[in-house]
């Protein structure tokens, strides 16, 4: 348990930040406060996905070298310290440098703690944990949300001193999350590729001693290593054009696989949650402080999909349930876009829409990730998951905010729905892909899924 919530505390700091900066965004250009423009607003979280994107590729590669755990406590520091930094700007750029540091922490948590979730949790309930895991992002928005409606209420707090201390939530969390990483053990295959077998040896026994209901899955796996057992070549780094070959050729099937289902996901998700609040003061004339309270419901939904639906992932199997919620999610979202169009929705029943689409679509953006840290070969597994992170963010978390902030500035619900029907036909897209090529991979050993680069020729 301690390990899940270590881990699943990355999200939760991830969905907080990036709530927190979207609330703050108006606050920001009063005057007593750092006075920035519209365009400076947009600037500023361009710098905060760049840097995720930065902190991905730099700390994705530094996970595969020099191990999970090293890089556990460098990516939250670099968080810890954008943040603070970050209530104490005075200007656009020093709060755009101050941003871009804070993404580069958080982008590169994602390819460490995705790397380690697969590589300390039991096959049997890997599909599940992980879900639960990413979908925390959700249980930060909600955080964030509910935060806003007191620091920013002038009322309770003076507004030029509000938006400081909001970040300081942020700062506040990340050394709570320090002290929580202390439990985290270094990943047993990471040391083996370097040779630390008995160090291993001893965490593995730990760790199925630990979770519960772990011991019929470690005892499955150890029967499966004793008749095709893995023999591996130990090393201390793989080259890049090793790297290059694995990705782009030896599994260049599972490369586009994963391309299709991060950055579907990312188009979705951005394309409704960058500019929900646009679409309910614009068209349902809700005001801009009420805003906040509509994100609530909306980050329930997100938080239950994976925790109800993630067992799914393991006992159905990932094929089916992958295929199932992707589908579903872009169905539900033409529907829901159909209604919109035909004027049947208000404030309300569009927010329980969300909540109903997301409740799916949750699970379905953790499952992308679950799919890529699972099957790309051990040595390169950080690496790919911020491979494909970073050019899911990129396309999906550049263009659909853009194309949606655009399209919502014309007032027109008819160009909005198209929006949404492009959004919906890529995650069913998404869905016949991961109906053709997907990996089944559950309940199986991660060298069974994907075999070491160190063991060829062995």
């Amino acid at each position: 348990m301690a390990i899940v919530v270590s881990l699943g505390a990355t999200w939760i700091l991830d969905g907080l930040e990036v709530t927190l900066a979207g609330a703050l965004g108006g606050v920001l250009t009063r005057h007593e406060t750092l006075g920035l423009s519209d365009a400076q607003v947009g600037a500023s979280a361009t710098c905060y996905l760049a840097g995720a994107v930065v902190g991905a590729l730099v700390f994705g590669y530094g996970t595969d070298r020099f191990g999970r755990k090293k890089l556990f406590f460098i990516t939250v520091a670099v968080y810890l310290i954008g943040t603070a930094l970050s209530g104490f700007s005075w200007n656009f750029w020093s709060y755009a440098l101050f941003r871009a540091i804070t993404g580069a922490g958080i982008g590169g948590e994602y390819a460490a703690i995705n790397s380690a979730i697969d590589e300390l949790i039991p096959a049997r309930v890997r599909g599940r944990v992980d879900l639960i895991i990413n979908g925390s992002y959700w249980v930060g928005a909600a955080m964030g949300a509910a935060a806003t409606l007191v620091l920013l209420d002038p009322r309770h707090i003076p507004i030029w001193l509000g938006w400081r201390c909001a970040f300081g939530i942020g700062a506040a969390l990340g050394l709570i999350v320090i002290f929580f990483r202390r439990w985290i053990p270094e990943s047993p295959r990471w040391l083996m590729i370097h040779g630390r077998n008995r160090q291993a040896e001893e965490i593995v026994t730990d760790v199925e001693r630990k979770i519960h209901g772990a011991r019929d899955s470690a005892a499955e796996e150890r029967r499966y290593s004793e008749l095709f057992p893995t023999r591996i070549r130990t090393r201390t780094h793989t080259p890049w054009r090793e790297i290059w070959n694995a990705i782009v050729h030896e599994h260049r099937r599972r490369s586009f696989l994963g391309f299709v289902l991060m950055s579907t996901q990312a188009f979705f998700y951005n394309a409704i949650f960058f500019t929900y609040a646009l679409v309910l003061m614009r068209f349902y004339g809700v005001p801009g402080k009420d805003v906040g309270g509509y994100l609530l419901p909306f980050a329930l939904g997100n938080v239950l999909g994976p925790l109800l639906l993630g067992h799914l992932f393991d006992t159905i199997g990932r094929k089916q349930m992958i295929t199932l919620t992707y589908g579903l999610a872009g169905i539900l979202l033409a529907l829901a876009g159909w209604l919109f169009h035909a004027g049947l929705l208000t404030a309300q029943t569009q927010t329980l829409a969300w909540t109903i689409i997301f409740f799916v679509a949750s699970a379905a953006a953790s499952s992308a990730y679950l799919t890529v840290s699972e099957i790309f070969p051990l040595e390169i597994r950080g690496m790919a998951i911020a491979i494909f992170f970073g050019v899911g963010t990129l396309v999906g978390g550049v263009g659909a905010p853009l194309l949606f902030g655009w399209i919502i500035g014309t007032g027109s619900s008819t160009a909005l729905f198209m929006g949404y029907l492009v959004a919906a036909a890529l995650m069913i897209f998404a869905a016949a892909m991961e109906a053709w090529i997907g990996v089944a991979a559950e309940r199986r050993s991660l060298e069974h899924i994907a075999v070491p680069l160190s063991s060829k020729g062995l």
